[in-house]
């Protein structure tokens, strides 16, 4: 796949994923398409050498693997990430009337930034859980795709100081805006059961949702030269995405792996996040043997894939002067004494050798020492299985705001060097 390809082809993903659910739902969708076989946790698995296959926990979170031709292969080549992205979630009663007009109660799901979200053509979509017609409890994925809500600011004539710096208050400042003309009884589950059945689904009652609101404008590739994406959510489909397509590229006999949890952006402890048993209950599917998972583990490496902070050109003094990563200049090694990070010598060597040896330039990133510094899946699941790791990423501005920039030219690159680490023989 060409760069440019590459890049059409990422804007699809991100389109398509406004959720984890669909996040995973896309990615699952395109694995099978290219041969991979679907596992059912509560079966027995009947395992091929050089094979894939996908297995998927409370739908937000997949893991897909490539057997090894050989069975005394004593490695696996893994690359994790993760599903979900800062946002606004609906809260179980949401329903607000103010002054003739029909709110939604929304909660801040992780670390967003949250000036962005106001004055934006909102949609909604996630999961639905109900009661079909013949009394079956199921789940389904809904998306109104229009946009149906907005967070209007307050008028600049009613706030004088909005430039000079206002807070945003997430109880009383972020309800949505719905509707105008929806009565002073609208029931969101009623609206909810409404749009399924226009959707040919056979729901006699909604009994509950986990359902995100996002943007519905697309994303876009954008500058003079085409140089950039701007998206929502590229924290973290990028990385998704791009280890989704390296394994797919990927012309290897060896065993690989790659990951992508739910729940990072809030800690990652959650049955489906890095902190739960997700990955280790796979391994150990495929090694039963506890000697020869130990031994699998022990000669492995984790390539943890997550953005980077690019050094902005209007703040760079918030970046160390030897450590501001570029937009299109390569993936980012990212580095942390006090281990929020999982990289060392071994692993940062590793990578910089296979970037070599592809010419794909790589990059350094270390928070600077008077700030605090954030992490990933990686430290986590380093501690979790006892892997070498490096954490990578691709740089980026505005991460967890509603809309994210990153670099046209580093995703064929990022794929790139990870295509290399899954075909290379490592020796670490």
């Amino acid at each position: 796949m060409t760069a440019t390809n590459c890049v059409t082809d990422l804007l699809a993903f991100l389109q398509a994923s406004p959720t984890p659910f669909h996040a995973v739902q896309s990615m699952g969708e395109r694995l099978l398409a290219n041969g991979y076989t679907s596992l059912d946790p509560a079966q027995d698995w009947d395992l091929s050498a050089g094979q894939g296959y996908i297995v998927e926990r409370n739908g937000s979170s997949i893991i897909a693997f490539r057997t090894p031709v050989d069975s005394g292969d004593h490695r696996m080549h893994m690359v994790g990430a993760h599903t979900d992205s800062p946002c606004l979630r609906v809260k179980p009663n949401p329903e607000i009337n103010k002054q003739g007009y029909q709110q939604l109660g929304v909660e801040v799901y992780g670390g967003a930034l949250l000036h962005p979200w106001f004055d934006r053509d909102l949609s909604l979509a996630g999961r639905v859980v109900g009661r079909r017609d013949n009394g079956q409890l199921d789940a389904v994925l809904i998306d109104f795709a229009k946009p149906i809500a907005s967070i209007p600011s307050l008028a600049i004539h009613l706030n004088r100081e909005a430039n000079k710096g206002s807070s945003v208050n997430a109880q009383t400042d972020l309800p949505v805006i719905l509707g105008q003309q929806l009565g002073d009884d609208f029931n969101l589950r009623a609206m909810l059961l409404s749009h399924l059945a226009e959707q040919g689904e056979d729901f006699a009652e909604v009994l509950d949702y986990e359902l995100s609101f996002y943007d519905t404008q697309a994303p876009a590739v954008l500058g003079w030269q085409d140089e950039f994406i701007a998206s929502a959510r590229l924290d973290n489909l990028l990385s998704c995405y791009v280890g989704m397509e390296a394994m797919l590229s990927a012309d290897t006999e060896q065993g690989m792996l790659l990951v992508c949890n739910d729940h990072e952006e809030v800690g990652s402890q959650t049955a489906e996040g890095a902190q739960g048993s997700f990955l280790l209950s796979v391994l150990q599917r495929l090694y039963p043997s506890a000697e020869k998972m130990h031994q699998v583990l022990h000669q492995s490496v984790l390539v943890s894939t997550d953005n980077a902070h690019g050094v902005h050109p209007n703040f760079v003094s918030k970046h160390d002067e030897n450590h501001g990563p570029k937009l299109n200049a390569g993936p980012v090694i990212k580095l942390n004494a006090n281990q929020r990070y999982a990289t060392n010598a071994v692993t940062s060597a590793l990578i910089k050798q296979l970037a070599q040896q592809q010419q794909v330039p790589v990059q350094s990133f270390v928070v600077r020492s008077d700030m605090g510094c954030g992490s990933t899946i990686g430290p986590i699941t380093a501690a979790q299985l006892g892997i070498k790791t490096i954490d990578l990423g691709l740089p980026t501005f505005a991460m967890h705001s509603i809309r994210e920039t990153a670099g046209c030219a580093d995703v064929a690159s990022s794929i790139a060097l990870l295509k290399a680490f899954y075909e290379t023989d490592m020796q670490v």
